[in-house]
């Protein structure tokens, strides 16, 4: 059964540089057909992409995050990471990992809520 689960910081300072993690069992990270992927929802928004890193290591962004987000991945440890610079109170809200296939949201993680406060 794949599991994915997020850990990192719930408290990040306004312009500090969120960091997240996403631990994967059940499957590999470089799988070929599968994007592991990272979803935001902030507060009173829906469901917004951020990015993905695929199974070759290459990764794609939002152009609305682009310039601040960086997704990187540990296939010795089988997780991937996220990194969100610059953060700010709208950046607040819960974050999720999933793995996507080409036509799909297969797998997601229980979410990690994020506050962004000084």
């Amino acid at each position: 059964q794949v599991q994915l689960q997020e850990s990192g910081p719930g408290l990040v300072k306004p312009w500090q540089t969120l960091s997240l993690t996403c631990i994967v069992s059940g499957a590999s990270i470089t799988s070929k057909g599968y994007y592991w992927t990272w979803i935001r929802q902030s507060s009173g928004k829906g469901l917004e992409y951020m990015g993905a890193i695929g199974y070759s290591g290459r990764a794609e962004y939002d152009p609305s995050l682009k310039s601040r987000t960086t997704i990187s991945r540990d296939t010795s440890k089988n997780q991937f990471m996220l990194q969100l610079a610059s953060v700010s109170p709208e950046d607040a809200g819960m974050y999720y990992c999933v793995r996507a296939s080409a036509s799909e949201f297969e797998y997601w993680g229980q979410g990690t809520q994020v506050t962004v406060s000084s």
